[in-house]
């Protein structure tokens, strides 16, 4: 496969550190806040608009998660 799959959200989550809870923008191209914990994640998007995303990262990047 030639063509570069490597999309804003993808670079999005390249940035963000492993192992932790992240609050992406609605597109999901930027990362908007980090925490270790959801918790802690939660009170930090009650700044933000609703529309926002929250994942966990895995604690490494395997070649096919990306």
């Amino acid at each position: 496969m030639a063509a570069n799959m490597e999309t804003p959200r993808i670079r999005a989550l390249k940035s963000a550190p492993l192992d932790s809870w992240v609050l992406l923008s609605e597109d999901e191209s930027a990362v908007l806040a980090v925490a270790k914990t959801f918790e802690e994640l939660s009170q930090k998007a009650a700044h933000f608009s609703a529309e926002t995303v929250m994942l966990k990262t895995p604690p490494s990047w395997a070649s096919f998660s990306v």
